[in-house]
């Protein structure tokens, strides 16, 4: 078996609307295509042997069972691997059920697609998948195991900390979209101006100065002095006699730790002698040059966890330790304890693994104890002088016993240091009663604290500390995102896509839109090229600048990685023609359709889908929609049924741009003052007309702002490159157009039935990546609509050689007549320079291009040179 390509899906897509998080492998069976599973002998016993939890893959049998019975029936090896791949990622921790195996047109090639938890884990899973499926045909010896444990591993290492975990839970609760911007825990929340922004419990409104002064310990120390909040008395110290000056001030016990660290990194409590003394500030300062030392209070270790200054939480913290059962050594005791399943390393679980190191070693010294000490049954023996949960450490929710003067207490210091989420620890012999009354202390301030003690404590009750963060960041049900306005279809999605966002920047707003010709952030080009995939998109909705977002979605980002969001508020088909067919697996207009529905059906259910009435497809896509359905058209019957149904119409009436809505009827305006319908000679800039008036009137656009808008919306090379461009010479016009497919031909010919000229010229080109007959199709089309036509062939073989592609233009031009009059000049810029230098009187010259800005920018030289010359 071969693989011939992986990729991830990250969004809904061609295979699932709701399943956005799905591995698609296509995979070439090669001889394995005649052998299914009922002709390898021994491998269905040989997979339920190694695999006998895949028992509980029901298949489509629909029992328990279903898919052995499916194996021993006969079933081909692409279905097997699919449910390998999910199967090995479920023992792996990763719970995930979908999948789906579908056989390509190629015999023996089948797309491959199964959901996954981590993206890297699942690319492993697919290929695993398919050694351990050989291995299962063969019947050698493979351990799977390995497979797992190395895709723990990986999912361990990318996954999300447990603080930020729950936020982004909490997110997805409330349907707030999120991404992940870098590889560890900085994570957007929402779309554009609405976003918000944390990375772990950092978020974008903490302040950068109460982060300096958290990390501060001395700092902090006096902010709280100031406040009058109780604090242990000491000081700051550099060398030995400066520490012996300040034991001789407060006196044992003692506490000394770096000057700015945290997790407890450096510190050692409970010092009584100065040799303990001089040793605990060599270890503080290989964190800290400066150190702090402090008294010692004596009492238990807090954690209070403060969101916008409220207490959510509270936990009793106690450091690692382990308790005797008079038989066991105390190294026997620690591994055990490490043995326990809530134990891992870091923060990959609730509680971390306990490191023997040197304060384990001084604690035990204390007690004259040793690790091949056996102590005696119920005795503790406590293995770090610090209660963080990151030193192994375990924590007991104490919040429902607060004293009210400690919760005051602690709003007080959460606002003295000025920190959104802050961690304050104090030492106190309890906190039910006031601080004021038992002696506690707080002892430090922290920036971004971590969670896990609150969402999985030891004893006591959780606490979803998740949701104040969520509700501080959108405070008051705020929106986290901005109206997404998604166009699919075959043709006009650029012209469309442009005109709506024309509209909306007309309304005040700013608008971020993605099209075929770059990203435009604020009317400026931010990115050139062709940015309809869902890389693009998603640049848009990370600008924190933008206020609604217009997205040209092409299919080949779609089938690609899927769609960059999950819901759009309104989505767009312009229509679905031949184009791209034989690509992808795509061979069908069916298929075509099913792969531009993915824009409608993932519309909000109160958000608007707006179809092309007159397109065949889209009105079986219509049937299957959730969402609120409009339609457009270009003859009045073919809607007059659904505007008499009350549908949501809009409909080129009596020469003029017509919304039939909720038993309003809207004119927006006659096609003579809307100048890209070219007077109305272009009905497919009409039809795109009204797909963008629909789009943005059911956003909420008002009709008169919408009719003024289209009124400035002129083709040209500013706002609609490449879209009919019409460039006067003096003696003949040249019109540059994008249309590289049978179906713009069509409407380009179209629209020249209007256009009076001498001769009608055509500058054509082929796309390598279309089918023989697409190509075949333009080189006919063109010799229907010019009288002369000049073939150009030097960008987008994509696989071909410009031989080929011109050859099969010309097949389709001599299909029309076999002696119609064309020139073949591979280079474009030479081309458009020929055609102009032999252009006469009343000529009208059409440059069908697939290089946009090349074409303008040669034209428009040609342009100047003849101004410049006839002044």
């Amino acid at each position: 078996m071969k693989i011939e390509d992986i990729s991830i899906l990250r969004g809904p897509n061609y295979w699932s609307i709701c399943r956005e998080k799905l591995i698609h492998m296509r995979l070439n069976l090669e001889k394995l295509e005649f052998y299914p599973t009922n002709k390898i002998e021994g491998f269905a016993e040989r997979i339920e042997k190694w695999l006998p939890s895949m028992y509980s893959h029901r298949c489509s049998e629909g029992v328990a069972g279903g898919f052995f019975t499916r194996v021993r029936d006969g079933t081909w090896m692409g279905h097997v691997i699919e449910h390998i791949a999910l199967e090995i990622q479920t023992l792996a921790g990763m719970n995930t059920g979908f999948g789906r195996t579908r056989e390509t047109n190629t015999p023996g090639i089948y797309n491959v697609v199964f959901s996954y938890v981590d993206e890297e884990v699942g690319i492993y899973a697919a290929k695993a998948a398919v050694r351990i499926a050989e291995a299962l045909i063969s019947g050698i010896e493979y351990s799977t195991e390995q497979d797992i444990e190395e895709m723990k591993r990986i999912w361990n290492e990318n996954s999300l900390g447990p603080s930020t975990l729950s936020i982004v839970k909490e997110a997805e609760k409330r349907g707030i979209p999120w991404n992940r911007l870098n590889d560890d825990s900085y994570i957007q929340f929402g779309y554009g101006k609405n976003q918000a922004r944390i990375e772990a419990t950092i978020t974008g409104r903490t302040s950068h100065l109460a982060v300096e002064i958290a990390c501060n310990k001395y700092r902090t120390k006096q902010s709280l002095e100031k406040g009058s909040i109780p604090t242990a008395g000491g000081g700051i110290c550099s060398k030995s006699e400066e520490l012996i000056d300040l034991i001789n001030q407060i006196g044992y016990p003692i506490v000394i730790k770096p000057y700015d660290c945290n997790h407890g990194r450096g510190v050692t409590t409970e010092i009584e002698t100065i040799e303990k003394a001089k040793k605990a500030l060599s270890f503080a300062q290989q964190y800290s040059n400066k150190v702090i030392v402090e008294k010692y209070i004596k009492g238990y270790d807090f954690r209070l966890l403060m969101i916008n200054n409220k207490l959510v939480a509270a936990a009793k913290r106690i450091p690692a330790h382990i308790i005797g059962d008079g038989r066991k050594t105390i190294q026997e005791l620690i591994n055990l304890e490490n043995k326990n399943p809530l134990r891992g390393e870091g923060h990959e679980n609730v509680l971390t693994r306990i490191v023997i190191d040197e304060h384990t070693f001084d604690l035990l010294q204390k007690k004259n104890y040793n690790l091949q000490t056996i102590p005696s049954i119920d005795e503790i023996i406590y293995l770090k002088s610090t209660a963080n949960l990151s030193t192994g450490g375990t924590a007991i929710d104490v919040t429902d016993y607060l004293h009210p003067d400690n919760v005051v207490l602690a709003e007080r210091v959460a606002q003295l240091i000025n920190l959104d989420i802050c961690g304050i620890d104090i030492v106190a012999p309890n906190l039910s009663s006031s601080l004021y009354d038992t002696g506690g202390v707080v002892i430090e301030v922290n920036a971004a604290p971590g969670f896990r003690m609150h969402l999985s404590p030891t004893q006591g009750l959780p606490r979803n500390v998740a949701v104040p963060v969520i509700d501080m960041l959108f405070p008051n049900q705020k929106s986290a995102v901005i109206p997404i306005v998604a166009v699919t279809g075959t043709n006009g999605k650029t012209t469309t896509t442009r005109l709506i966002a024309h509209i909306f920047k007309n309304t005040g707003k700013n608008v971020g839109y993605t099209t075929s010709d770059g990203i435009y952030i604020q009317n400026q080009l931010t990115e050139n090229g062709d940015t309809t995939g869902p890389i693009s998109a998603r640049k848009v909705l990370n600008d924190p600048t933008v206020e609604v977002a217009v997205l040209e979605t092409a299919r080949g980002g779609i089938l690609r990685e899927g769609l960059a969001f999950s819901t759009c508020d309104i989505g767009i088909i312009t229509n679905i023609t031949e184009d791209h067919l034989g690509l992808k697996d795509i061979n069908t207009l069916e298929q075509l359709a099913q792969v531009k529905s993915t824009v409608v059906e993932s519309v909000k259910k109160d958000g608007w889908a707006i179809l092309n009435a007159e397109d065949y497809y889209c009105m079986l896509i219509a049937n299957n929609l959730d969402c609120q359905v409009a339609y457009f058209a270009l003859n009045f019957d073919t809607v007059k049924d659904l505007i008499a149904d009350e549908h949501t119409v809009g409909v080129y009436e009596n020469e003029s741009i017509v919304i039939y809505h909720q038993s309003h009827t809207i004119s927006l305006g006659h096609v003579s003052d809307i100048p890209l319908t070219m007077n109305g000679g272009a009905s497919f800039m009409i039809q795109n007309v009204l797909a963008a008036i629909l789009g943005t009137y059911l956003s909420g656009v008002h009709p008169e702002k919408i009719k003024s808008s289209i009124k400035t919306f002129i083709p040209s090379p500013e706002l609609t490159p490449g879209r009919m461009n019409i460039f006067e010479f003096h003696d003949f016009n040249i019109m540059i157009d994008f249309a590289h497919n049978p179906s713009g031909y069509v409407a380009i010919k179209d629209y020249l039935t209007s256009v009076k000229a001498t001769r009608k010229i055509g500058i054509i080109s082929g796309v390598g990546d279309r089918r023989d007959e697409d190509i075949q199709a333009c080189g006919r089309i063109a010799a229907e609509m010019f009288d002369l036509i000049v073939i150009r062939q030097e960008k987008h073989l994509r696989g071909r050689t410009e031989e080929e592609i011109i050859q099969l233009l010309v097949k389709g031009i001599h299909e029309v007549n076999s002696s119609f009059p064309y020139e073949i000049i591979s280079k474009e810029t030479e081309a458009i320079a020929h055609t102009i230098a032999m252009a006469k009187k009343g000529d009208f010259v059409v440059a069908l291009s697939d290089v946009v800005s090349n074409a303008i920018e040669v034209v428009q030289y040609h342009l100047d040179q003849e101004i410049k010359n006839n002044h």
